[in-house]
């Protein structure tokens, strides 16, 4: 079937939602984390159910899975939908043997199932609403409006749900038009650099060139991130739009999608998006009669963390080694094969037809100065409600730590957030209060780059932190310059250095000069940034350093060797849990009674630090 106008696409679209039956609609999770705790199975086991019982002859009944639903520490995630109208059912931690009692209880009986229910954390209450859940209630979604409640296999649903709604309204405007409602949006790339993304369209649009590219960078490589992938698994559909709209707005007929290699769902996901697309004329010759002809192709990466920098991610598109070069001519001037190319991550692309649909004025409504609109962010780490997050620019650590994420997991005291991935820098309790954008996290000394954002309890060691991020960089390093080559792994050794206890003093002296020479004189922004996460440490936790190398002393208790552990008697129950994970036997003691620990024979691995409720155990300097 081929929608050849926009008047056909708007009432293809009243067909769909006039049609759509008023039945109960269970949406399984299928995001990567429901997935590998089994929610496929859950999904065949609500379809094999209403077969079994002919409940899809009764009532029409609808099960399907969905892409990421956010909570992914609470998965497997099951939403029921007894009506059109009616507030959704939230139910967690759902197992195969759960199905049958959601389908005769809540599906077909109109009750909660309660031990599946959310509970929260302050009040002790059960939830059964998504719109209460302190986790969802806090989030304002335009990214993510879509994601968990489509089903992105489906171009129907996306249809339904608004998709290419901002396409053809691009369509019938002047290309200049659409550049100029971007411009005014003030939208800022969310790949992490913030460059104003009308500008950058402005800047291709005036080129006078035979062939224009527009590029998606699905290259999404920080530890901890998930964002973009959630987004082309969920819904493909939204990513795909925008990307159209902008190869109309700049006059380029041709889109890349650069994916990286380990998201092999999303590439799937989008290949059958762009399949459904060409079979409804949304892509291809002459779309909705507009005349405009515009081909999307999808282009899998390497798995290079360096080809998420924009001119090497094109260097590989064309079939070469990604490394990046200097920035001498834009790529807005000539980029990909020597033509004018705009680059723009998932996130950006995925905002455009909302900024079309409701105009720059309604984006510019949310965020701060400078920082229109929404973010989204992966809330990972020693967190108690991890997953995916949407909101509105200028929340602050707090609010999306606490308010949000529901605190620090077993009640520790946080100690730090590390946001913007290898790139950023760790930020202390003392900043819980900094509103999120652009602007503010780089006056903090870190950076918001593609949107992860790490969690830190007490239990972590910021030299080590630093060390981890220093090793991922050190094997991600493209090699083209000293800098970064050579730089990073004196660095590396330092910090390896402090780490065991043969650090040498001015070690910490060294490592700072060094990592503010890579930062100075790195040939792309990954190797500019690659010293972020060991100079904000050194900023924000110097006592750390200091006793590393002059004392070696961890006081987290992470870098073994560098500490003991002792068993406080006031707070120890005698549950015997420490016990029970000591790999070296050096825990002892009758249950009930206070237990200790046989410092010669402890390994110091931590374990018993991290199963310890009850805050008893306690790292000291080391005795000789």
């Amino acid at each position: 079937m081929r929608l050849e106008t926009i008047k056909d696409l708007e009432e293809y679209r009243a067909g769909l939602l006039t049609s759509a039956p008023d039945v109960p609609r269970i949406w399984v999770c299928a995001g990567p984390g429901c997935l590998a705790n089994g929610s496929m199975e859950i999904y065949e086991a609500f379809m094999a159910y209403a077969d079994e019982h002919d409940l899809k002859a009764d009532i029409d009944l609808k099960a399907e899975a969905t892409g990421c639903q956010g909570l992914c520490e609470r998965g497997p995630l099951v939403t029921v939908h007894l009506a059109k109208d009616a507030d959704e059912i939230f139910y967690q931690h759902v197992r195969v043997k759960d199905v049958a009692e959601i389908m005769e209880k809540t599906v077909l009986g109109g009750s909660i199932v309660d031990r599946l229910l959310y509970r929260d954390q302050a009040t002790k209450s059960k939830i059964a609403s998504t719109k209460a859940i302190p986790f969802y209630a806090h989030q304002k979604k335009i990214v993510l409006k879509n994601c968990g409640h489509v089903n992105p296999l489906s171009i129907d649903e996306a249809i339904a749900a608004g998709a290419y709604a901002g396409l053809a309204k691009a369509l019938a405007m002047e290309a200049a038009e659409v550049v100029k409602v971007v411009k005014d949006s003030g939208l800022r790339g969310r790949g992490g650099g913030g460059f104003p993304t009308g500008v950058k369209w402005e800047s291709a649009a005036v080129v006078d060139a035979p062939q224009k590219y527009v590029v998606v960078n699905g290259d999404e490589g920080d530890p901890g991130a998930f964002m973009d992938r959630a987004v082309m698994e969920g819904d493909p559909h939204t990513m795909l739009e925008g990307l159209a709209i902008g190869g109309y707005a700049i006059g380029a007929t041709r889109g890349l999608i650069y994916v990286r290699n380990e998201y092999p769902i999303a590439v799937e996901h989008l290949r059958i998006a762009i399949e459904q697309a060409h079979e409804y004329g949304l892509l291809g010759k002459n779309i909705l009669g507009s005349g405009f002809d515009f081909e999307i192709e999808i282009v899998r990466g390497g798995g290079a963390f360096v080809c998420g920098e924009s001119t090497s991610l094109m260097t590989s598109i064309e079939g070469r080694a990604g490394v990046p070069r200097v920035k001498y001519i834009r790529s807005t001037e000539k980029g990909l094969w020597e033509g004018p190319t705009v680059l723009n991550n998932v996130e950006s692309w995925a905002n455009i037809p909302q900024i079309l649909i409701n105009g720059a004025d309604w984006f510019k409504s949310m965020g701060t100065e400078n920082n229109s609109g929404t973010k989204v962010f992966s809330l990972v780490g020693k967190v108690k409600n991890s997953g995916l997050v949407e909101v509105p620019m200028g929340v602050t650590l707090r609010e999306m730590i606490y308010d949000i994420g529901g605190g620090v997991l077993n009640d520790r005291e946080f100690k730090a957030v590390q946001t913007g991935g290898p790139s950023g820098g760790c930020l202390p309790a003392s900043e819980l209060d900094r509103p999120v954008d652009f602007d503010q996290l780089k006056a903090a000394g870190s950076m918001m780059g593609s949107g992860g954002m790490i969690v830190m309890d007490d239990h972590t060691c910021m030299v080590n932190v630093a060390q981890y991020f220093v090793d991922f960089l050190v094997e991600e390093s493209c090699g083209k310059c000293t800098p970064c080559r050579e730089g990073l792994k004196a660095m590396q050794t330092l910090l390896h250095g402090l780490t065991s206890g043969t650090a040498k003093p001015g070690d910490c002296a060294l490592l700072k000069e060094i990592a503010e020479h890579v930062r100075d004189t790195a040939l792309c922004g990954l190797g500019k940034t690659a010293a972020n996460p060991v100079l904000a440490t050194m900023n924000w936790f110097p006592e750390e350093y200091e006793e590393h190398e002059k004392e070696g002393f961890c006081r987290a208790g992470v870098c073994s060797g560098l500490y003991d552990l002792e068993i406080d008697e006031d707070l120890c129950t005698g549950c015997t849990l420490c016990e029970r994970v000591c790999p070296a036997g050096a825990v002892s003691g009758e249950k009930k009674m206070t237990h200790t620990i046989d410092k010669h024979a402890c390994a110091t691995c931590g374990s018993c630090i991290d199963v310890c409720r009850f805050k008893a155990i306690k790292v000291v300097r080391r005795s000789e």
